[in-house]
């Protein structure tokens, strides 16, 4: 067995805090001196990164990471599910993209991906003295209980103390502890070690009452009950993150983003330090109405780009799109799937992102974009000149993760920024007099020069002064760290769960 030491923190359900409290749990370790890493042996989500040495996985994992203090390593996030249909997921294997199979087809190599995971956490076991794991959904799926390799039979391996949390803010939360507690197999309850309740509003006091019977319930004990926090920003693994952050905004800011809701849309982080500029609204449409009241339109990644394109369209934001740039209302930006929507032609002969057949984008950038079954994945780390627009060079960071290439229609460059990836794909261009962007590079908005470019380009057309103070994102990611770990701090019998890792 690994001489790490571990502690596991499973949920009620999906949605209740695991991914947040890991994080916590990481950044307080990695503030005491520890050598910490995060781990999540099965991650399903369309929100992903690429590692330094072009590997793919979940976002989650990559926000855990950074709270240790580490880059991010596919170790940490052995088997990705991409989910690209109701039932079909892209699998992928310690960063390598592998096949789409459905969920039955997917649980019937459990066994085979149970020893990716077991390789891949002796690797990291290895290297760090803790290790923070992260289950998924509920321990308590006892129909999943056979093909289980991400609760349970992950923490028995690991030889890990399990904390179970659940989210009081959804009702019924000492229901949900001790359901979950009754339906794990009885030959796994001992590992369970404690309970956090989480998203708590109000006079904690009232709540006593009834941990002290629930403790008379089930023989183990409440170790915390975490507030609800407002004023801490983590990433999410959905659209939480912007939805909460636009519900802070009150009043009108003086420049009003849209971004436009997919139906699959993946990524969403990448417009997430957009929401925390003061001089900017955000708000997360599906109706296309939105666009002619907004001064910046977001067209985000997708893991179907045709399909949800078709979808776009059906519901009228081609014209909303055209009027927008006609009357030169603002700036519009697309991001991987969205930058290809945005040109003139997606051409899928094999079906790679849906039927096959050729597609006509919203023909707002000269692009044409050839769908292969290859996936590009690639960190990137450029210099952009935005010519008569700002003055010197603009570093950008980020990384690529898409099918297809886009290249440039014959006849169509002049004024247009032009940047060629290593593929000799279009990797950004800018159409200056319509004030269209579009780009591959996922992450672009972290950089705040780019960011506050973008925005002034906006404000200029709106007749706005430029503002030239650039907010410091990766700065306040790292405040933000330290705020969860304090909030762990505060609000749990810390005391109890680092001697759960021997601390």
């Amino acid at each position: 067995m690994s001489r790490a030491k571990s502690i596991m923190f499973q949920g009620t359900g999906s949605g209740v805090g695991k991914s947040i409290v890991t994080a916590a749990m990481c950044r307080l370790l990695s503030r005491m001196g520890a050598k910490v890493a995060p781990f999540k042996a099965q991650n399903m989500a369309l929100n992903s990164f690429v590692t330094a040495d072009g590997k793919e996985m979940g976002r989650a994992q990559v926000f855990q990471a950074e709270a240790c203090g580490l880059l991010p390593d596919v170790n940490m996030n052995p088997v990705l599910l991409k989910p690209s249909a109701d039932a079909r997921s892209q699998v992928i294997l310690l960063g390598i993209p592998q096949e789409h199979l459905s969920a039955r087809d997917y649980y019937k190599r459990s066994k085979e991906h149970w020893q990716v995971v077991r390789n891949a956490y002796e690797n990291l076991a290895e290297k760090y003295d803790v290790i923070v794991i992260e289950g998924a959904g509920s321990p308590a799926e006892i129909n999943l209980r056979d093909t289980d390799i991400v609760n349970m039979k992950m923490a028995e391996y690991a030889g890990a103390s399990v904390v179970i949390v659940s989210d009081i803010d959804r009702g019924g939360v000492f229901a949900s502890l001790k359901g979950t507690y009754d339906l794990v197999e009885e030959r796994y309850r001992h590992l369970i070690k404690g309970f956090l309740i989480n998203r708590f509003r109000g006079d904690v006091s009232l709540l006593m009452p009834g941990i002290e019977m629930f403790s008379n319930m089930v023989p183990v004990p409440v170790l915390g009950v975490l507030p609800w926090f407002k004023d801490i920003h983590v990433d999410e693994e959905d659209g939480v993150f912007v939805r909460r952050l636009e519900s802070k905004r009150v009043g009108r800011r003086d420049l009003r983003v849209c971004v436009v809701r997919l139906p699959r849309i993946s990524n969403f982080t990448d417009f997430s330090p957009i929401c925390l500029e003061q001089d900017v609204e955000v708000v997360l449409s599906s109706d296309p109405k939105d666009v002619l009241s907004s001064d910046i339109v977001i067209l985000p990644g997708t893991k179907a780009t045709t399909s949800d394109l078709e979808f776009l369209v059906k519901r009228g934001w081609r014209q909303a799109l055209d009027l927008f740039v006609r009357e030169a209302r603002g700036v519009i930006v697309g991001i991987c799937g969205g930058f290809q929507m945005l040109g003139e032609t997606i051409v899928d002969e094999y079906g790679t992102d849906g039927e096959p057949g050729t597609y006509h984008g919203f023909g707002l950038l000269p692009i044409e974009t050839k769908m292969s079954s290859k996936k590009v994945l690639t960190q990137i780390k450029t210099t952009i000149f935005p010519k008569k627009l700002c003055d010197g060079g603009i570093e950008i960071e980020g990384y690529e993760i898409h099918m297809g290439k886009s290249t440039l229609r014959k006849g169509a460059y002049s004024e247009t920024i032009r940047l060629l990836s290593s593929k000799g794909s279009e990797l950004m261009l800018f159409d200056a007099e319509r004030g269209v962007l579009g780009t591959y590079i996922h992450g672009v908005f972290d950089n705040d020069l780019f960011r506050r470019f973008v925005l002034n380009l906006a404000r200029k057309r709106k007749g706005l002064s430029p503002l030239d103070e650039s907010f410091n994102y990766k700065a306040f990611r790292r405040k933000q760290f330290d705020l969860l770990a304090d909030w762990l701090l505060e609000n749990c019998d810390t005391d109890k769960l680092l001697s759960l890792v021997g601390l």
